[in-house]
């Protein structure tokens, strides 16, 4: 691992994973971590860390040109790991203004101010490395079978997903124009402790808690490729160090649910651990609402590349991590 490793985004739900995975893992390194603060990310998460003296963070917008041409030549990394991003598939299809901002100009402004004081020594520019954190979504759906894989055409249908596939597509251009060493990661839907309200999981369990009618959209059909988040942080430190310059990785679990058969889970599960629902059963409380403009009917990965080149597989039980995240809510939301 290099010495001084600058981490966008940080404070968000993958980014704090990574960051203790990585402060945990490398105690011969430093990690600055620059992050905006938005709604959706949390400094508490870092507590573990926040006392290290290889821990630095600094509030900052990458939107901020000048504030990210600062921070690289004040702290001078080695390597990045490009996690900051708006990520919320419905907040981008209400104002999709700050998706194209932050995901697209925000990346590029990294890109390129690493580019401008990374060239100017020889030895910095061809030894350190730019990883980008995207997600499966740039790819738009699938039908019934089949499933991504690095060569899947690009085709996104939200304004979210089509703001990932716009920093892709910079990030690759890097490589090609400029031979930058970058390297890129699409990752399938993560979960685990820590995770914003807004997302699925963690929706399901609050408003089940709160006896509150739990939304799904459509008729629940959606299929979704699920992954813990600590597989996740162990793939992309595995990419940052050992991946191809230049190349794609696909990361997922392996592990495809129907949302609506996920929901009757988490139902079961809060039924063992909290004690049965309302009429004696939280799937009682299920509601279908109208299905999102957009909505893809299903993500699906084939990780053999990041499998067979690098070595990475999916270590955790589904099921297992699945319970201990929500009994980590329970007593979240319980408090």
């Amino acid at each position: 691992m290099k010495k001084r490793i600058l981490v966008t985004g940080g404070a968000g739900f993958i980014g704090s994973n990574l960051l203790l995975h990585l402060h945990e893992k490398y105690p011969e390194a430093h990690f600055l971590n620059i992050d905006k603060l938005s709604y959706a990310s949390d400094l508490s998460y870092l507590d573990p860390i926040k006392g290290s003296n290889r821990y630095t963070f600094k509030k900052l917008d990458i939107v901020d040109r000048k504030a990210v041409r600062d921070i690289i030549r004040s702290y001078k990394p080695e390597g990045v790991f490009h996690l900051a991003a708006e990520s919320h598939v419905d907040n981008s299809i209400k104002g999709p203004e700050p998706f194209i901002k932050s995901n697209v100009l925000g990346t590029f402004n990294l890109l390129e101010e690493c580019r401008q004081f990374w060239k100017e020594d020889e030895g910095r520019w061809q030894n350190n490395r730019f990883l980008h954190v995207s997600t499966d979504e740039v790819y738009g759906e699938l039908g019934e079978q089949g499933a991504f894989s690095e060569d899947s055409p690009y085709a996104p249908n939200s304004p979210y997903s089509a703001s990932k596939a716009g920093s892709d597509f910079v990030v690759r251009s890097y490589f090609h124009t400029y031979g930058m060493n970058v390297v890129t990661t699409n990752c399938s839907n993560n979960f685990g402790p820590h995770q914003h309200d807004e997302k699925l999981i963690p929706t399901v369990i609050r408003t089940a808690l709160n006896k509150n009618n739990i939304p799904v959209y459509g008729k629940g059909e959606n299929v979704r490729d699920w992954l813990y988040v600590t597989d996740h942080c162990e793939a992309m430190d595995l990419v940052f160090r050992e991946g191809t310059t230049g190349e794609t990785y696909i990361v997922g679990g392996n592990n495809e649910w129907k949302n609506i058969d996920l929901v009757k889970k988490i139902c079961d599960i809060l039924n063992e651990e909290v004690g049965e629902g309302p009429e004696s059963d939280y799937k009682s409380l299920i509601t279908f609402v109208t299905d999102r403009p957009g909505h893809d009917f299903r993500y699906a990965i084939d990780a053999s590349k990041i499998k067979e080149e690098l070595g990475w597989k999916s270590q955790e039980s589904f099921e297992e991590r699945l319970r201990e995240t929500i009994q980590w809510y329970v007593k979240r939301y319980n408090k």
